[in-house]
């Protein structure tokens, strides 16, 4: 299995290569030359299956033996023996036909637990085969931040450098990462938006010196081995379900487009999907851009769903690299004209391709409390605000009920734990949602956090002082 850019200037790489680069030299992101199959009948086979299992065989494809079938097994099944809930990543019906996908029963109580629990142990055994070191960089709207530090703390091979925009994460998610007072654990709070410390950190990966020097790797959603990890709960929920013979739908509350993608790539892997609904909040780019085509960077509003305050979705050049017939040159120009204008235009044909397989929709603020109320009220169940976006859009959704097989349930995936946003929740709901107790002293914990400017030269600095040598 190699791997390929979407810019089509990078060379070719295999698993362990690209995952340890996580961006391409050409600023493209990587992705499988060509998608593994899982036949009807192997997947029929995963039902009632423990989920580390059904990790292992979809994952072991895109691996391709690089790494040892037996490490790859006790790396998995390290990764979610960390999880309380024996299904992972369980599935609660809310109301007829629409099913909640909890995903954030891991350390940190984010979807994004689930991926980097594995990367983390995938990183560390690609080092100590090699006999290298590597310094970990990151940018965060909230959750890949605690998720990224939880997995990589105190672990002998990386130091870790993630970014977060000052005042606009909430005190549970900055607390989950300042909190870590791990010797390779190094946090910056960053004077600006996550889309600059984005930026910043595409940056840092284009500094061919700078990246070699500190021997750079990046585990935002950039990084293949996040998608990887992500697909193995479509098919699991989608198993549970009925599939392979029944089609399922899934809402996917999204700001960077990663978690929607993986959907896309279980889809083009064989499993049965009827539709991908992408769900925004108030930063709606990509509601707008597959309305009329136009890609089109605004100011990032703050929100009560911190997580999706995004304007430049790095993910989505993965899905329009795909529907452009996999054309590098093509998506140059449009990445060469975003960074130039703040937009581009996505082509009539590639429009197309995108719209066949997705839709999309957004939630105000108000439909988001809406909600966030409703769930409780109905059914006794607690959604966080990017989860109660998934919902509403998945409402609106099933209402126009236009696009939606017959008897095809919908699947909206939870992404954050409510306690990670309690005031939001309480002002919705009037429930305070309070933390497990494995993180209950979370607010008496002492913190520990540089705030930096928002520029790439300043970071750059900070990272060369504190690289352990």
């Amino acid at each position: 299995m190699k791997y390929i850019s979407t810019r089509g200037q990078a060379p070719q790489l295999g698993f362990c290569d690209a995952v340890m680069a996580g961006l391409a030299s050409d600023g493209g992101l990587y992705l499988p030359q060509s998608w593994p199959q899982i036949k009807k009948g192997q997947m029929a086979e995963f039902a009632n299956q423990p989920y580390a299992k059904t990790a292992f065989e979809i994952i072991a494809p895109f691996v391709d033996g690089e790494i040892t079938n037996t490490d790859l097994q006790k790396m998995i099944e390290q990764a979610y023996s960390a999880f309380p809930h024996p299904s992972v990543a369980p599935l609660v019906e809310i109301e007829p036909g629409h099913f909640v996908l909890e995903l954030f029963h891991g350390p940190t109580l984010a979807f994004k637990d689930i991926a980097m629990q594995l990367l983390a142990r995938i990183v560390d055994h690609i080092l100590a085969k090699r006999g290298q070191r590597a310094t970990i960089i990151g940018a965060t709207s909230g959750d890949t931040g605690s998720a990224a530090i939880e997995a990589f703390r105190n672990r002998g091979n990386t130091d870790i450098f993630i970014l977060h925009p000052n005042g606009r994460v909430s005190e549970v998610q900055r607390r989950q990462m300042t909190t870590v007072l791990d010797k390779n654990v190094h946090n910056i709070a960053l004077d600006g938006s996550f889309d600059d410390c984005q930026k910043i950190v595409k940056d840092i990966f284009l500094d061919a010196e700078f990246r070699n020097s500190v021997q750079l790797s990046g585990v935002n959603s950039i990084n293949w081995g996040r998608i990887v990890s992500q697909i193995v709960y479509y098919f699991t929920s989608a198993i549970a379900l009925g599939a392979p013979h029944r089609s399922v739908s899934f809402t996917v509350p999204t700001g960077n487009f990663g978690d929607i993608f993986a959907g896309y790539a279980a889809k083009e892997m064989g499993l049965p999907i009827d539709r991908l609904v992408i769900a925004t909040n108030n930063n709606d780019i990509l509601r707008r851009a597959l309305t009329d085509g136009s890609y089109q960077t605004s100011v990032v509003q703050p929100t009560q769903s911190p997580s999706m305050d995004i304007q430049v979705s790095s993910n989505f050049e993965r899905l329009l690299f795909e529907a452009g017939a996999r054309d590098g040159g093509k998506l140059r120009d449009q990445m060469n004209a975003l960074s130039q204008s703040g937009s581009f235009e996505i082509a009539p044909d590639t429009l197309k391709n995108i719209n066949a397989q997705f839709d999309v929709g957004s939630a105000s603020e108000e439909q988001t409390v809406a909600a966030i109320k409703s769930s409780y009220g109905q059914s006794g169940y607690l959604l966080d605000p990017h989860s109660a976006v998934g919902v509403h859009v998945a409402r609106t959704f099933i209402a126009k009920n236009n696009r939606l097989s017959k008897n095809s349930p919908m699947i909206t995936l939870a992404t954050a734990h409510p306690a990670k946003f309690p005031g939001a929740v309480k002002k919705a709901s009037g429930v305070y949602p309070n933390l497990p107790p494995r993180l209950a002293d979370i607010y008496e914990k002492p913190e520990r956090c540089e705030l930096l400017d928002n520029d790439s030269e300043i970071i750059k600095k900070y990272i060369r002082s504190h690289v352990a040598a």
